[in-house]
């Protein structure tokens, strides 16, 4: 299995980002990139964390054959990058903007390690946020290894309840508002947009879910 996703419900980027300090409001700045812009390759020196402000970066590598592993799509108020701030020297792994208009806050290791070692909660949310998302990584990836495609989409649509989900109040169903595309589910989940789209559709017919572009319903019978 080739993909990997993980998600966190927090706005990082509201937490983190320098322009909330004072001492660093007037010489921070932010990246703007295109669909297909690449943040940084595999390789690159590792001495920048980024925060999106607004637009979606796909985070992967390449296999020795050339294959694509997607192991997140990242949406705005995330941060990727983080393993510079554990000593990281180079990247293992690429990121890339896959929105038209991504606009990217990038905050220097050194600037992240002032603001850790001036404001010690600061630092406590940068550490509970790293130990979270290792935690969630190899649970999934424990998921994606033995799991089929049928549970993993089940398991996924469980984590975007827990992120975008709502209650219907007249129904009870969970309702789903996501910024995710087939194409972005299918990826994360290791499978084709084809496959996704009868597994979906078969689910449909079930009446575990229904679905349109923008929102997933998860039938009460079922949440």
């Amino acid at each position: 299995m080739k993909n990997i996703w993980f998600f966190d419900n927090v706005n990082l980027f509201n937490l983190l980002c320098p322009h909330k300090f004072k001492e660093y409001k007037q010489c921070h700045t932010f990246d703007s990139y295109k669909k297909s812009d690449y943040v940084y390759f595999e390789e690159d020196a590792a001495n920048k964390i980024y925060l999106i402000e607004k637009g979606k970066v796909k985070i992967g590598y390449y296999t020795e054959e050339g294959d694509e592993i997607v192991k997140a799509i990242l949406t705005k108020g995330e941060l990727f990058g983080e393993k510079a701030i554990l000593g990281e020297e180079t990247r293992n792994e690429f990121a890339q903007s896959i929105d038209a208009k991504t606009s990217i806050c990038p905050i220097g290791v050194e600037t992240m390690h002032d603001l850790m070692r001036d404001n010690k909660t600061f630092s406590l949310k940068i550490y509970k946020f790293l130990g979270l998302r290792f935690k969630k990584l190899e649970r999934r990836l424990q998921l994606i290894l033995f799991k089929d495609t049928r549970t993993r989409f089940l398991e996924f649509m469980k984590e975007l309840c827990e992120e975008y989900g709502y209650d219907c109040d007249k129904t009870g169903d969970k309702v789903i508002v996501h910024p995710y595309t087939q194409k972005d589910i299918a990826s994360l989940i290791g499978t084709s947009r084809s496959n996704l789209n009868v597994l979906m559709n078969e689910l449909k017919e079930e009446n575990i879910i229904n679905f349109n572009r923008k929102e997933i319903r998860i039938f009460q019978k079922t949440a």
